[in-house]
Order: C-alpha cells, then sequence, then structure tokens
C-alpha cells in the first residue's frame, strides 16, 4: 500500500494495491489471501470458565481472613458460627459471579452484528459467499438492507445511504460517494466514499473493494481494545480491600495480646484463654459486613430498575455516588434521537414551528409530504430521518396526512443525490393537475428559482428576497439547524427528460424547514442538577462541532461566562495534543465534537488520572471501549448495540440522561447506608473488644465465648442490613462528590467509629463494675455472675440502642425520626428478643452461663442504652456548631 490512506486513492490506485480488478478475485487468489490475512471475523481472548469466575471470588484479603476464622471457629467447636461465616463468604461469591460480565461478551455481541452473507464477485461472477470467507481485494456489491460485511473502499455509489451511527455517532444515515478524497487526516465520519463492517445501508446501491477484514477493520479495533481493556477496581472495592486488612491486621494483634496477657496473669486455663482469643477476632471482625454490602446493593439495584436504571454489576450502584465526570454521548442520550421540525420560514417570516396554525393544502405542507419516501407501518414511520420528521410534524397537527399522498398520486420522480443535492416528485392532484415539487439545499434551489411565493400570490424574485433567504438559512445554520428549501411549479405533463438539468428549472420558492434531534426536555433541570452536585457533564459526539456547542449550550453543558470556543474541541485538535498536555487541559473541554473510538478512551483516561470517577455513557460499537475503560460505563437500553450493552455496567432502560443523575443520588444513598451500617457495626466491635481487653487487663472475669459470639450474631447481622433501607437524606445532591481517595472513614465516620466503641465498652465496663460494688447477692459467685450478666445484657442492649444513633452521620435523630425505618425497628426488636431469651428463658440462661435480672439491673441496663443515645447527641450537636 502507498503512504496515501484508501479513502485518497483512485480507483485505479486502489485496484493496484490491492492486486484486484473490477471483476474481482480468482479463487487461487481468495486461498492464498486467506491463509495470510485469515478469516474475517473477530477473535476475542480466552474465556473464564465458571469455575474460575467463582474461585476468582475468593482473592480477596478479607474473604480469605473469613474463610480461616470460619475453619478455626469450627475446630473449636462453635460450628453455627463457622456456617454462618461460610455462608456469607459463599453467597457473596455467587453475587459476584452472577453480576460479573467480561469482554467476550461484547465480542460475541459483535460477531452477532456481522453480516453472515455478502455478494461478491469471484472470477467475473456475482455470487453469495459467507462474510467471514471474505478477503482484502474482493469485490462486493452492497444494497438497500444489507449489513455492510467488511470495511471497503466505495467504486461506485448511487444514492447510496449508510447508518453509521453505532461506529462514528452521526445522527442521521450518510450519503455516500465514490471518488477519492483529498484531506488527509479525515475523521471517520467525513470518509464518505467508505464504508465499516456493521454498518447498515439504508437506501441506494453501490459495490467497493475490501481493504480491511477481521481485526484489522475500524470494529476488530474497538474489539481489541475490548479485548485489551481491563476491569477498574469500583471505589467500593478498594475501599473494602484495604479497609479489611487494616481491620484484620488490628484485631488479630489485639487477640494475641489478650491471649498473651491472660496467659501471663495465670486465672484462666489454655483451652479457656485460646477460645476467648479466637472468639474476639472472629466477633470483632465485621464477617457480616460483605452481605451487608451485597444486600445493601441489591436493594439499591432493585430501586434503581424502578427508575429505569438497570444494575448489571452490583458494585456499580455505589460508584455512581462517587461520580465525578458524567460524560455522554449526545444522540438519544441528550437529545431525542428524532429530528424535529422546529422553525419554518414562509411567506418572508421565519415562525416557531409548534405555534403554528397547519394548513395541510399550503403548498408549503403538499411539498413536505408529497416530496417524501417515507412509509406507514404498524410500528411508526419508516424511512430516512430527515422526511420522517416532515410528515411527523403533520401527523402531530392531526392532519389528514394519508389522505393527501393518496390523493395526490405520484407519476415520477428524480432522486435525491450528493451531487446535486435535490429531489423532486411530479404529483397529480385531484383536479387533475400535475405539480412538481422540489426540496434540497438551500444554495441549490435558490439557483433553480425564478419566483416566490409570499402570502399567496406569485410574483417574480428579486436580490432582496434572496439575500432575505440566505440571511435566515445562515441564522438557522449557525443554531445547529438542518435547514431544507422547498420549491414547486405547475406542469401540464411529466417531462420527457427527468434530469435536473432540464426538469428542475423555473421553480417557484416556497419557503425554508429548519430542524433538529431536539434535546430530551428534562435533560437541561438534570444538567443543572448535575453541577449543583459537584458533577461535570461532559458531551462526547461523532456530530459536527456547530451542532454540538448548540445542544450544549441549549441543555446548560457549557459555561456561557467562559469563552465557548475554548470549552469545545474536536478529535482532529485532541490528536495534535500530546497525552501530557491534554490531561492538564482536560478540565477546560467539556463538548468533544467529531471524534473516534480511541479518543474516547482517552478522554476517560485523562480525567481519571486527575484522580475523577469518570460514569460513560454510549449506545454503539464505538462506545465499548470506553465503556469499558470508564469506572462506570452506562449502556443504552432502547437504541444500544448489544456491544455498548454487554461492556456496560449499568443500561439505561429509557436512554435518558436525566436517569443517570437519579442513579447518582442512589449510588451517594447506598454509599451513605453502606457507611451508616460500618459505623454502626466497628464501633459496636470496638466497644466488645474494649471490654474483654480491660477485662483481661484488671484480672476481671471475663464473657464467655459463647456469649461474645451470640451478641455479635444477634445485634450485628439484622440492624446493619436495616441500616441499609434508610431514606436519602434530603441534602443528598447538594454535596460535592467524595471523589477517589475518599474512603468508608471519611467525613468524620472514623472519629465517630473511634469515640463511639470507646463509649459502648467504657459504659459495659461501668455496669459490670457497678454490679460488683453493689452486688444484689451476698454470694461472690452469684455477684460476679449478676455483674458479667448485666455486663453481657449491657453490651447487646447498647448496640441496639446505637442503631438509632446511626440512622444519621451528623443530623440529630430527633430530626431524622426513630421510627420511620420500619425495617430497622422491627429488626431491633427481634434482636432485643433474641438477646432476652438467653437472659429470663430456663435452660437458654444455663447454655449461655447467665443468670435472671431483677427490675432494677434491667433498669440500669436500659439507662445505659439510652444514655448512649443522650452522649452521642450531644457530640454531634457540637460536632455541628464546628461545621457551622
Amino acid at each position: 500500500m502507498t503512504e496515501k490512506a484508501w479513502y485518497q486513492q483512485t480507483t485505479d490506485e486502489l485496484f493496484a494495491n490491492l492486486a484486484t480488478q473490477e471483476q474481482g478475485l480468482t479463487e487461487a487468489s481468495v486461498k492464498q489471501r486467506r491463509a495470510e490475512y485469515g478469516e474475517n471475523r473477530l477473535t476475542a481472548k480466552r474465556q473464564s470458565t465458571l469455575f474460575e469466575k467463582f474461585v476468582a471470588q475468593f482473592k480477596d484479603f478479607m474473604i480469605i481472613v473469613l474463610i480461616v476464622a470460619a475453619v478455626v471457629a469450627g475446630l473449636t467447636g462453635e460450628l453455627v458460627d463457622a456456617l454462618i461465616i461460610l455462608a456469607v463468604v459463599i453467597l457473596n461469591a455467587v453475587f459476584g459471579v452472577f453480576q460479573e460480565s467480561k469482554a467476550e461478551s461484547a465480542i460475541n455481541a459483535l460477531r452477532e452484528m456481522a453480516a453472515p452473507i455478502a455478494q461478491v464477485e469471484r472470477n467475473g461472477q456475482v455470487v453469495t459467499v459467507k462474510s467471514d470467507e471474505l478477503v482484502p481485494g474482493d469485490v462486493v456489491h452492497l444494497e438497500a438492507g444489507d449489513i455492510v460485511p467488511a470495511d471497503i473502499r466505495l467504486v461506485t455509489a448511487n444514492a447510496m445511504r449508510v447508518e453509521e451511527a453505532a461506529l462514528t455517532g452521526e445522527s442521521v444515515p450518510v450519503t455516500k460517494q465514490s471518488g477519492a478524497l483529498d484531506d488527509s487526516n479525515l475523521a471517520m465520519a467525513d470518509r464518505r466514499n467508505m464504508v465499516y463492517m456493521t454498518a447498515n445501508v439504508t437506501a441506494g446501491r453501490g459495490s467497493g473493494v475490501v481493504v480491511g477484514t477481521g481485526m484489522k477493520t475500524e470494529v476488530g479495533q474497538i474489539a481489541g481494545m475490548i479485548n485489551q481493556a481491563t476491569d477498574t477496581k469500583t471505589p467500593l472495592q478498594e475501599n473494602l480491600a484495604q479497609l479489611g486488612k487494616w481491620l484484620t491486621a488490628l484485631i488479630l494483634a489485639i487477640a494475641v495480646l489478650v491471649f498473651v496477657i491472660g496467659m501471663v496473669r495465670g486465672e484462666e486455663s489454655l483451652v479457656n484463654m485460646l477460645l476467648t482469643a479466637i472468639s474476639l477476632a472472629v466477633a470483632a471482625i465485621p464477617e457480616g459486613l460483605p452481605a451487608i454490602v451485597t444486600i445493601t446493593l441489591a436493594l439499591g439495584t432493585q430501586r434503581m430498575a424502578k427508575r429505569h436504571a438497570l444494575i448489571r454489576k452490583l458494585p456499580a450502584v455505589e460508584t455512581l455516588g462517587s461520580t465525578d465526570v458524567i460524560a455522554s454521548d449526545k444522540t438519544g442520550t441528550l437529545t431525542q434521537n428524532k429530528m424535529t421540525v422546529e422553525q419554518i420560514y414562509e411567506n418572508g417570516r421565519l415562525m416557531d414551528a409548534k405555534q403554528l396554525m397547519v394548513d395541510i393544502t399550503d403548498p408549503l405542507a403538499m411539498a413536505m409530504i408529497l416530496n417524501n419516501d417515507t412509509k406507514f407501518s404498524e410500528t411508526g414511520l419508516v424511512g430516512d430521518p430527515t422526511e420522517t420528521a416532515l410528515i411527523q410534524y403533520y401527523l402531530d397537527q392531526d392532519a389528514a396526512v394519508s389522505t393527501a399522498i393518496s390523493v395526490n398520486k405520484r407519476e415520477a420522480e428524480i432522486p435525491f443525490d450528493s451531487e446535486r443535492k435535490l429531489m423532486s416528485t411530479f404529483n397529480e392532484t385531484a383536479d387533475d393537475q400535475l405539480v412538481q415539487y422540489v426540496k434540497g439545499a438551500p444554495d441549490q434551489l435558490l439557483e433553480r428559482v425564478d419566483r416566490i411565493l409570499i402570502d399567496g400570490e406569485v410574483r417574480p424574485i428579486d436580490d432582496t428576497d434572496r439575500e432575505a433567504i440566505l440571511k435566515v438559512n445562515h441564522q438557522l445554520a449557525t443554531q445547529a439547524l438542518r435547514v431544507l428549501s422547498f420549491g414547486y411549479r405547475e406542469l401540464a405533463t411529466v417531462p420527457e427528460q427527468l434530469d435536473s438539468q432540464s426538469a428542475e428549472q423555473n421553480l417557484i420558492f416556497i419557503g425554508l424547514i429548519a430542524m433538529i434531534d431536539p434535546e430530551r426536555p428534562e435533560v437541561a433541570q438534570a444538567v443543572a442538577e448535575a453541577h449543583s452536585a459537584g458533577i461535570q457533564p461532559v458531551m462526547i459526539t461523532g456530530d459536527h462541532r456547530d451542532t454540538a456547542t448548540a445542544i450544549a449550550k441549549r441543555l446548560g453543558i457549557l459555561n456561557e461566562q467562559l469563552s465557548l470556543a475554548d470549552q469545545v474541541i474536536t478529535g482532529a485538535q485532541l490528536d495534535e495534543l500530546s497525552d501530557t498536555d491534554f490531561e492538564q487541559q482536560v478540565t477546560q473541554y467539556t463538548v468533544y465534537a467529531r471524534v473516534a473510538p480511541e479518543h474516547k478512551v482517552r478522554i476517560v483516561n485523562a480525567w481519571q488520572k486527575r484522580g475523577k470517577v469518570v460514569a460513560m455513557t454510549g449506545d454503539g460499537v464505538n462506545d465499548a471501549p470506553a465503556l469499558k475503560a470508564a469506572d462506570i460505563g452506562v449502556g443504552m437500553g432502547i437504541t444500544g448495540t448489544e456491544v455498548s450493552k454487554s461492556a456496560s455496567d449499568m443500561v439505561l432502560a429509557d436512554d435518558n440522561f436525566s436517569t443517570i443523575v437519579i442513579a447518582v443520588e442512589e449510588g451517594r444513598k447506598v454509599f451513605a447506608n453502606i457507611q451508616k451500617a460500618l459505623q454502626y457495626l466497628l464501633s459496636a466491635n470496638i466497644g466488645e473488644v474494649l471490654t474483654l481487653f480491660v477485662m483481661t487487663l484488671l484480672g476481671w472475669q471475663i464473657l464467655a465465648p459463647v456469649q461474645i459470639l451470640w451478641i455479635n450474631l444477634v445485634t450485628d447481622t439484622f440492624p446493619a442490613i436495616a441500616l441499609g433501607l434508610e431514606p436519602a437524606e434530603p441534602n443528598i445532591m447538594k454535596r460535592k462528590p467524595r471523589g477517589r481517595q475518599s474512603n468508608f472513614f471519611s467525613g468524620g465516620v472514623f472519629g465517630n467509629v473511634i469515640y463511639q466503641g470507646l463509649l459502648e465498652g467504657l459504659m459495659t465496663l461501668g455496669v459490670y463494675g457497678l454490679a460488683i460494688k453493689f452486688p444484689v447477692h451476698t454470694s461472690s459467685q452469684l455477684a460476679h455472675a449478676d455483674a458479667l450478666t448485666m455486663a453481657f445484657a449491657t453490651l447487646g442492649l447498647i448496640q441496639l440502642f446505637h442503631a438509632f444513633n446511626s440512622k444519621t452521620i451528623h443530623e440529630s435523630i430527633f430530626k431524622v425520626g426513630f421510627f420511620k425505618n420500619h425495617a430497622l425497628n422491627w429488626a431491633i426488636l427481634a434482636a432485643f428478643l433474641l438477646l432476652a431469651i438467653t437472659i429470663v428463658v430456663p435452660g437458654f440462661n444455663t447454655v449461655f452461663h447467665l443468670t435472671t435480672l431483677n427490675l432494677v439491673q434491667w433498669l440500669v441496663v436500659l439507662g445505659s442504652g439510652v444514655l448512649m443515645i443522650l452522649i452521642v447527641e450531644i457530640v454531634k450537636a457540637v460536632q455541628r456548631q464546628f461545621e457551622n
């Protein structure tokens, strides 16, 4: 191949460089090339087996420690606790395998998009072959309805239009041509003489030479990028891993210390101290945390599904809550993916189309309806988006469109082509008149008109009229509106020669129609909410710079106080920046136009290197690599390709940007609730550790292993899970994103865990000391048994009271409301009953080495729980004063 790109080469150069001809390749040449280039199919990296995926779930450090703890607990006779820990671990692994989506699923979806067969020239004859048998140099014929089977340089194109949105982001089908293009740096969307694998031919026909097959195609390069993409760890996964390592090291160190101190004092047996140390370690490790996180995330997915956000990977729920940047595709996400008539220029006046009373007998209306190839089907309008928009405009006005089409029968036509940019139809009216209607580019139509229709009167067109029309056309074009012009003339018969030179002359100018793929009405508000939440929306599109800028301006993505030009960059401009320069400048750009797939990955990576959590939306094949690279990939459920959905962590059932913002709110809520559960669990565990440690240090009779494990089992599970159901706090979307560097202990949680855990432990020790100092029984053995029972009850009950404190990190519980979370109310009640049974029910208290408490002793225990709430409320009030 020469240094020229395929689209720059002439037909002769193309045939010479690929050693082919119009009659195609010989069978011998095909066989030789297939051996050299391989089959025309996409390859995927080796797929993991289901067993391998399951085993991979157990590589987390905290999970390994839990498994060890379960084994040790089982060996020491604590079978119930061992089984509970193992059940939690296995449940977490099953959820992980179920939610996991690997890159090979995206590659499989790409394969399914490929054309199954192709019409190809072989030995001078057109034959049908499987598309995977194509080789470079094959001459392929394409027509409307075909899926492009490989990357092809066109050598003929007859009114050919191709839908390339999945690859290029173009919102409307692209008109193709066959001539060579001069520019050496054209974006994929501007290579009008090229068609690419998986694109759809929507109109016309053409032929071309295969220049790329398999992984050498544009789609193949995307598949390669997906293969190379590594799954990024979410902030949640990173936080849990760090937390697990930190907690495990600390707790094991304390357990060893308690064992050593107990043995040095010599007041406990080796077996009892070993069991105590193990029980302490098991009780202190929040083994319920993975299950609580999984359940909280799962509940979040259910709530999101009801709001049209379908989660494919559980950690994605929380990742949304930490999002700093939402990089969104334009077409179909920010816009409606439906061309709509916005303004009409008629009778010398520019009018808002929505506020215009239509008259279907008006010449402009007739031209829009009759010069139109739109078809009606059971599922709606079928045809070119521009033409369907014209019909839909009148259908929305309840106009009798079908009647107008049937009454004004089309007798002939001159199809649209890309060179003259016009289309003509010849329609016979009900009163046997023949009218030619013409639509097309304003500059081309104006060259062919000599009259103008103003308020029902036809008069010669003058320079003033032309200047006015061109001025309005420029005004509309600068707003990124797509402008069509219309003209007509009355004839006696259909012209004998149906060509533009003779038949598209002496026309009467009627007016202009301005269309655009409009923004979704709710998106502007969603963008404003994102800004309010400290999230930067970024538009990334394959559309032209002007179109992207206009939509971004209307949505509020562009900052009106800054230079608009400095906030918009094209793919070509991005190519001129080094990665280092781009990383420094990435924060200034909010709109990217005319981009290629590799640009999208660069944009995501640049933001990530700035320490930002990035959500990336997309619906096309070209979006898949960026969706994989982003912290959270968001696919489109309606317009999205299977490739983009497979590469995504979340799918929008309604393809709506505002749903992403809703999901961000839910993600923030999920993180906040996990944080509340973590604060509750760790403060409780610190209270338990402190109690045992001080008891051992002071030589007091310590809580038995079965008592510690029961408290841990009863108080840790259900209340912590119920905290995951707390409603979102009112100001949650007014806060700035947490950022990648934040963790579960951010926002004052670490300090809360420490002081609240110490408070729980000290109050438990205080009740024990009080019971020893003021015993109910004179017997020292019974007095110590009562003291241990009160310490047991206090340690358990104080944690249940503390669950109410944990409903909010900083706000007063009296403001949030004690009993609004019904699940928490029932969880605390159930836990209290399970705790009380071990004390008040004969037989159970024997098993747990506990005594029956009298009313005064119960009041002391309950008073400790109430005091816990009051002290935490006072500390929160002080914290809020310092924050203000």
